[in-house]
């Protein structure tokens, strides 16, 4: 655990107003303005997987940094007007950089398709985030069933790459820095992307969310090693009318239309709407029901909102006697229902169905696009 020390000097020139301020304030005028810096910093060759520097403004937090981890430090650069995000990620494999997307949060396959600059600010920084990720980690993404042991001789934490995020959640609602926190942990924790991280805001409301293994504050220059619960995210979930869909339609990958005879869920948390879910009959079935929308607002994406939805609605539906499918081609939810004793594989379309083979205005099917069916099974 090495004491970091850092120094920084800038040149003072010289002038009539300069000399009124020295003067006013009693500000010594020196050919050079110092200051230093001093923080205990864990090594990289420490097992950790998430560490936080933290301080106020002008407190030594990206000095101290960059002193402490050097190359790590992402450099932010300009993503290209006239291309899409999902292509500003180099040569990776797009279904690597749809599951880093994904791990931190930002699971909008229509805003995948757009240019940085037309999305919203918590968008772009999550997009931030996945690119750093990337760049950072090699592109070190990997599904959690790709996923391999490291060796008893090895430390996992130590061997991962690391990545330095200088002004963490600096310019985003407080909401989504707390949500965006959760979700790049979580897939830290989880191993979806294989890096160590390391945040440097000057915020303390994401310290609970993220759980670093370690916090440097800059204020008073003293290190802690801790073990944090992140904040439980309690859901209201409440049956509501179909007129509730258009909030959440433009950030679903489908266009059909919500059907007639949906009923429709609503998942709130602390009151404001986070999450929709509808199901309706699966034709030709009694009693069998399906989910045809489910939808998390893209600034509460990432911390399982969208997956605990779809299962209280099913338990729901099975409550009332009835059976319940839900068929996906979003990664994370395939990878979660695969994950999850409450849900079993009932089909595995490769090429997608046959589209609208009823003839109805209302349906959407799934031609060209791989889908998995699962059916709800209960809680375990």
């Amino acid at each position: 655990m090495p004491a970091v020390q850092a120094q920084v000097e800038c040149p003072v020139f010289q002038s009539f107003r300069v000399e009124q301020v020295s003067g006013m304030f009693d500000v010594p005028i020196e050919s050079r303005a110092k200051e230093r810096f001093t923080a205990n910093v864990p090594s990289p060759d420490e097992p950790w997987q998430i560490g936080l520097i933290v301080g106020p403004s002008g407190s030594g937090k990206s000095t101290i940094a960059r002193r402490a981890f050097g190359a790590s430090v992402y450099e932010r650069a300009t993503w290209p007007r006239d291309r899409a995000v999902i292509d500003g990620f180099g040569n990776a494999p797009t279904k690597q950089i749809t599951r880093l997307l994904t791990a931190v949060g930002f699971s909008s396959p229509p805003s995948w398709i757009k240019p940085y600059h037309v999305l919203s600010g918590g968008e772009r920084f999550r997009c931030d985030l996945a690119r750093a990720l990337s760049l950072g980690s090699g592109n070190a993404v990997r599904a959690a069933a790709d996923e391999t042991k490291a060796s008893d001789s090895e430390s996992p934490a130590a061997a991962a790459p690391l990545v330095v995020f200088d002004e963490f959640t600096g310019v985003v609602d407080r909401t989504v820095a707390k949500i965006g926190s959760a979700a790049v942990a979580g897939a830290i924790r989880r191993g979806h992307v294989r890096c160590r991280f390391v945040a440097v805001t000057c915020h303390d409301d994401v310290l609970r969310w993220l759980a670093p293994d370690w916090v440097v504050d800059m204020a008073t220059g003293e290190l802690s090693w801790r073990c944090l619960r992140r904040p439980k995210i309690e859901l209201d979930i409440h049956r509501c009318r179909p007129g509730i869909w258009p909030m959440f339609a433009r950030h679903h990958y489908l266009s059909g239309q919500l059907c007639r005879p949906a009923r429709c869920y609503l998942a709130l948390w602390q009151q404001r709407p986070v999450a929709f879910a509808a199901t309706v009959p699966l034709i030709g079935r009694r009693g069998h029901r399906r989910i045809t929308r489910l939808v998390t607002l893209p600034d509460f994406q990432g911390v399982g909102i969208g997956t605990r939805l779809a299962e209280a609605v099913a338990q729901i539906h099975r409550d009332e006697g009835h059976r319940l499918n839900i068929t996906a081609s979003h990664p994370a939810l395939i990878a979660h229902c695969q994950r999850s004793a409450s849900w079993r594989v009932v089909q595995v379309r490769k090429s997608g169905s046959r589209g609208n083979r009823l003839g109805t205005s209302h349906y959407c099917g799934s031609p060209r696009r791989a889908v998995v069916s699962f059916e709800y099974v209960g809680r375990a």
